[in-house]
């Protein structure tokens, strides 16, 4: 079989520690072009695997008839743009989350993937975790009873990434913790409950930790170093609720707290049985048994779940099935995070 040509764009830590590796394990996928704006680093893409082309345009990888799909690892900013070019250019796209800054930028990438009649899948990677599709497979299977409520938190104690850079500034990220983290934790919760419509939203976020910069006490800054020059205009830490048609969602997020913990799980806690699930890691369901409390920790292969994410997208780009991680599913994160967004500003629940 022809090798589907593959185009990188944007060639930071995303793109080399997951999706360059994944697609270089790909026997079905060849990387023709690694793209970047500063081009030393696509060219030490092109030294470091041995392949392709380098370029600073990705107009010019847009511009290759040969080229059938095309990753985007850029910034936030960048994410809707790119996309929707490469769709009107005829390329499936696959793009690192969030899909993009805002909700209105995502209906755009996903009026896009329409009128190209090509593939646009979000980089919820979660979705293709082996532990999050068995949590997923016991909810669908009854052994939890009904979901009623899930209780998020992706906490950290003092570690806002990169202070006064991209990452916390709302240009070009669109948001702080929770379009960094919280995308993630609620796009698990989404995805094993079915994906409920969501009802309602209220919430608050803070930026409390990281002003002023320079006196911002910190125990990791990845992302870094501070650049005290730059902008801190995110949200450092973000709590709420969402109703859906589904189960209530609790959330608190926190790139930084008072608090020496780091606290990354779900709870999902159902009338016959819940679980905890470590994020990125294991889970363990709690119920009950004759009469007896029942704790149950389970023990499965597992797959990298990028691998998994970039050998389903070559798949569906040769197949042409939507993926779970298609935008006109993960769209609905997008909408909740707006809602998120606009119920803090205003101090006010929306409703959906």
């Amino acid at each position: 079989m022809k090798k589907i040509k593959i185009g990188v764009i944007g060639c930071g830590t995303i793109a080399n520690s997951a999706h360059i590796p994944s697609y270089m394990a790909n026997a079905e996928a060849e990387i023709k072009y690694f793209c970047d704006i500063m081009p030393e680093r696509a060219e030490a893409a092109v030294a470091k695997y041995g392949c392709g082309v380098a370029v600073a345009d990705y107009k010019e990888v847009l511009a290759d008839e040969e080229i059938v799909a095309v990753s985007i690892c850029t910034p936030n900013v960048a994410h809707s743009f790119i996309a929707k070019d490469a769709l009107a250019a005829g390329k499936h796209v696959l793009c690192e989350k969030p899909a993009a800054r805002t909700y209105p930028e995502a209906l755009e990438m996903q009026e896009a993937c329409r009128e190209s009649g090509k593939m646009l899948n979000i980089g919820v990677v979660n979705r293709y975790n082996t532990g999050v599709n068995k949590i997923k497979a016991l909810i669908d299977n009854g052994e939890l009873g009904e979901i009623y409520n899930v209780y998020v938190s992706f906490r950290s104690h003092r570690s806002i990434p990169g202070l006064g850079g991209a990452f916390t500034t709302k240009e070009i990220a669109g948001g702080g913790v929770l379009i960094d983290w919280g995308v993630h934790f609620l796009d698990v919760v989404m995805y094993c409950c079915g994906d409920p419509t969501p009802l309602t939203v209220s919430s608050e976020a803070f930026s409390k930790l990281g002003s002023p910069m320079e006196a911002y006490v910190h125990t990791g800054m990845w992302a870094g170093p501070p650049k005290f020059d730059g902008t801190y205009d995110v949200e450092d830490a973000v709590t709420g609720i969402i109703r859906t048609e589904g189960p209530v969602i609790n959330f608190n997020g926190a790139w930084a707290q008072n608090i020496g913990e780091n606290e990354m799980f779900i709870d999902f806690m159902g009338t016959k049985a819940g679980i905890r699930l470590q994020y990125g890691k294991e889970f363990v369901k709690y119920g009950t048994q004759d009469g007896m409390l029942v704790k149950t920790a389970y023990d499965y292969s597992v797959k990298g779940m990028f691998q998994e994410e970039i050998d389903a997208f070559v798949d569906c780009v040769q197949s042409g099935i939507k993926l779970p991680s298609h935008i006109d599913t993960v769209i609905i994160t997008a909408r909740v995070m707006d809602a998120i967004y606009r119920s803090a500003e205003t101090h006010k629940e929306v409703v959906l």
